[in-house]
């Protein structure tokens, strides 16, 4: 007789086990929903940023969490700066902060706060080219287009940089930008004959 009242059908065991992870649930919601709220509104601050590009300043009000990249193609409309990869492996994203080459998305627009900075849309000087877009010209350096303009600002920062003494320094120097159509022989000829023209 004990063994009779123990038994539970599996019918009667489903319903009392969906009713306590309902009851579960419900009670744990409201303090789940508060705690997502506030992390929404402590994330999701907004910064004003003056960013001085191609010689021209931008004031813009974005999210801390924007990156450069954004800024530029997607509030700025400056969409010569490639989005590739997305996480600094392509460098079709490449230009200039102060000088130096970076992957526009892995810096924060916030971060480049007054930094100068340039893209392949500040390279040239009313119609004529810098010497580096007229050597990629000059030296077939390109396929698709998609990486030209990361490449071309990749080498421009190499130039600068002091990084072209050969052919095998170039590559070396310029590994950071992927081809997918492999125009590596061209891109490097194009660098060695700006650096010579730059200097």
């Amino acid at each position: 007789m004990a063994e009779d009242r123990l038994k539970i059908s599996r019918r009667d065991f489903m319903r009392a086990s969906t009713a306590t992870v309902a009851a579960g649930i419900a009670a744990v919601a409201p303090v789940g929903e508060a705690v997502a709220h506030d992390a929404d509104s402590r994330f999701q601050s907004t910064v004003a940023v003056s960013l001085p590009i191609n010689g021209v300043p931008h004031q813009l009000t974005t999210e801390a969490r924007v990156t450069l990249l954004d800024a530029l193609r997607e509030r700025l409309l400056l969409t010569g700066t490639k989005k590739g990869c997305n996480r600094g492996e392509c460098g079709a994203c490449t230009v200039l902060l102060d000088g130096r080459r970076v992957n526009a998305c892995l810096v924060l627009a916030a971060s480049a706060h007054g930094r100068e900075i340039v893209t392949i849309e500040g390279l040239a000087q009313g119609d004529r080219l810098h010497p580096v877009q007229q050597a990629f010209i000059d030296h077939d350096a390109f396929q698709c287009g998609f990486c030209t303009p990361g490449q071309i600002m990749s080498a421009v920062g190499c130039i600068n940089e002091g990084h072209t003494a050969s052919n095998a320094e170039i590559r070396e120097w310029m590994s950071g930008n992927l081809c997918r159509c492999s125009a590596y022989p061209q891109i490097a000829a194009a660098v060695e004959a700006a650096a010579r023209e730059m200097v």
